[in-house]
């Protein structure tokens, strides 16, 4: 169960965060919940045409991305700009960007130019395609990674055309990946004493998350398409109405499926010469949805689910948000977490979903104002008051 408390499993780590929109954030967020001391280095005020991509700073996206953070603005492109990340990246374990490939050479941070000034820094970059190949400098955003990484052609309804997920599940997985790589490089710093590149993409990332689809095409040559509800291999495995709604389920194997047949009162459809194994089931698998389809329809949703947890069959109700955030089970794992916020008074974020017998991550501070920690972090990396309002007159910070 996550808990408000002051999580101090990574304390000791500096996290220097130059990312936008959603999948760089998200890795960094990672840290920051277990309590790294993350750093968003943003652009001055006017200089970025897409800060508002994900709407306004108090709106919800935005807050639960960069909770748990300090905010910083730096002209990256000025040179004492340039010098403040410079000596910030000297006091940092980590630098995450999620530019195009080219920005950071141009702009002189390159992981070469940061290894210079801290031999241990671990630069993780998360890019739309990759940092090198022949789409290295394309526009990458979650919807063009969906579908050039195979996800859209095996969702959606059987034959009815590609159908994006109702999630950013190319930037959410990206930003995962990247935390994971981080920590290779970290536990293997432990040992070599130095930093070094990590590197993934959207369309990296959206590939490994298609998994046995990816796997199967890679192994047996064949190409998967969409199934809609259903299960591309097993069967019953997908979504029934019920006489108040719809439910899923999920039969894996024989000893299920004698288990399904038990709990909803059909032993006849045990040992049907059509539906007796997994192969049968699924090559008659319209047949058989439609005797299941009658039988679904006499009671309701919840009096399902209760009947086919006795005899172990998984089953669960299709949720929206309002009842998700109801639902007993969450409400234990206290996945939303509360946050009194200065503006918006009380409100909940979505918790990091990982519980530590010790350190488990923790929900502390709201989004930070833009440049809200600016003089802050600068006295912290010497750089004297004069100079500070130098550099805010001359709108480098």
């Amino acid at each position: 169960m996550n808990t408000n408390h002051s999580s101090s499993a990574l304390s000791h780590l500096r996290i220097i965060d130059l990312t936008r929109v959603r999948a760089g954030p998200t890795c960094c967020r990672i840290f920051a919940d277990f309590g790294a001391d993350v750093i968003r280095v943003e652009a001055t005020a006017g200089a970025d045409p897409n800060s508002t991509v994900l709407g306004s700073r108090l709106a919800a996206d935005s807050q639960n991305l960069h909770r748990n953070k300090r905010s910083i603005t730096l002209n990256l492109k000025s040179p004492r700009g340039l010098k403040a990340l410079m000596d910030l990246v000297k006091t940092a374990d980590i630098v995450v960007e999620n530019f195009r490939p080219d920005v950071k050479e141009r702009l002189g941070f390159s992981y070469d130019e940061l290894a210079k000034v801290n031999p241990r820094i671990i630069l993780a970059s998360i890019s739309g395609f990759g940092q090198t190949g022949p789409y290295a400098k394309r526009a990458g955003f979650d919807q063009i990674a969906q579908g050039m990484g195979g996800l859209m052609s095996v969702t959606g309804e059987l034959d009815g055309g590609p159908m994006r997920a109702g999630i950013a599940v190319a930037d959410s997985s990206a930003g995962n990946y990247a935390a994971i790589g981080i920590l290779v490089a970290l536990a293997e710093r432990e040992r070599s004493g130095q930093g070094q590149w990590v590197q993934t993409s959207l369309l990296q990332a959206m590939i490994a998350m298609t998994d046995f689809q990816a796997a199967s095409y890679l192994v047996e040559g064949r190409v998967p398409r969409s199934a809609g509800n259903d299960h591309p291999y097993s069967t019953p495995m997908g979504v029934l109405a019920t006489s108040d709604g719809h439910i899923n389920i999920g039969v894996g194997g024989e000893g299920q499926w004698a288990g399904f047949c038990r709990a909803i009162e059909r032993p006849d459809l045990q040992s049907h010469p059509h539906f007796s194994v997994q192969e049968l089931r699924f090559k008659h698998r319209t047949e058989l949805m439609g005797e299941l389809a009658a039988v679904f329809r006499l009671r309701t949703s919840e009096q399902w689910i209760e009947i086919l947890t006795v005899e172990n069959v998984p089953a669960g109700s299709i949720n929206d948000m309002e009842q998700v955030f109801k639902d007993p089970q969450v409400e234990h794992l206290a996945i939303a977490a509360p946050l009194q916020h200065t503006e918006l008074g009380p409100i909940r974020l979505v918790a990091t979903p990982l519980t530590l017998s010790r350190t488990s991550p923790s929900v502390r501070s709201q989004a930070p104002a833009m440049g809200e920690h600016t003089n802050a972090i600068l006295r912290e990396i010497g750089i004297a008051e004069t100079e500070i309002s130098s550099m805010r007159k001359a709108q480098e910070i």
